[in-house]
């Protein structure tokens, strides 16, 4: 079973993949990768939609008025932003803000599913139509299974899900506050109640080992003159600087706390 502190590292490994990603078109428009922020041992997760042109530039989600909602939201049930990790179904902004195709969603999942296993969260909460049918795996729009939470599978992982509208809803719609607000005082009793039953791991048959036969050693050349090894250990110029900064990278990008 690994640790917080392992979990965490491969977190950042999954975004260091994510951050060079061109599995899909959207790289070629993108400013920045959104991986995702927050609390990496959260038991709260949140799901979006994709990265806008606030989080594009800023590499980071939920960063304009609906991330002020979510806060403000958040707030009034007891919980920060530093307790839950938010992250999006796609990672990359769509030219426009675009609704996101199901190509690119398809390409992005995986991310998604990784992200899910590692920080092991409790419930999530997927904000709005794509995020909501993607991890219910079914077409029913969020207006007919809002607020209704229900176990699902997501990769290896058994989670609560509650579906909630987007906040950006109440930015265009004032009436859906309600609504939201609903919604969301239903987070304290679900973070409270036991983690679902998880679902058996794998096992795997182990692959049985070929021996090869052992083959005549083929002659060996003249050996040639090679330059003696630099000293073990000896730094190498700028490699403290360059950890730094990927280190730094690292930080800002993932916001972990």
């Amino acid at each position: 079973m690994t640790t917080a502190v392992e979990r965490r590292e491969l977190l950042k490994e999954v975004w260091r993949e994510a951050s060079t990603c061109t599995k899909c078109p959207l790289s070629e428009t993108r400013q920045t990768v959104v991986f995702g922020a927050g609390n990496a041992d959260a038991d709260l997760m949140f799901v979006g939609e994709a990265p806008g042109a606030n989080e594009d530039r800023g590499g980071l989600p939920f960063i304009g008025q609906a991330g002020r909602l979510l806060d403000k939201l958040l707030q009034e049930v007891g919980l920060e932003r530093a307790d839950v990790f938010i992250a999006n179904v796609l990672k990359c902004r769509p030219p426009g803000n675009r609704d996101p195709r199901p190509t690119e969603i398809e390409t992005c999942r995986d991310y998604l599913h990784r992200q899910v296993e590692l920080i092991e969260p409790k419930v999530i909460c997927t904000l709005g139509n794509f995020s909501t049918k993607l991890l219910r795996d079914d077409p029913t729009g969020i207006s007919k299974v809002h607020g209704r939470p229900e176990v699902q599978v997501l990769g290896r992982r058994a989670v609560t899900l509650l579906p909630i509208y987007h906040p950006a809803a109440a930015l265009y719609t004032p009436s859906m506050l309600d609504t939201l607000r609903a919604d969301f005082a239903q987070l304290p009793e679900l973070l409270a109640a036991p983690l679902p039953e998880q679902p058996a791991p794998e096992v795997f048959e182990p692959v049985p080992e070929v021996v090869e036969p052992e083959a005549e050693p083929a002659p060996q050349p003249a050996a040639e003159a090679t330059p003696e090894p630099a000293e073990e250990g000896a730094p190498q110029p700028g490699a403290e600087v360059l950890e730094a900064a990927a280190k730094q990278a690292d930080e800002h990008q993932l916001g972990l706390f």
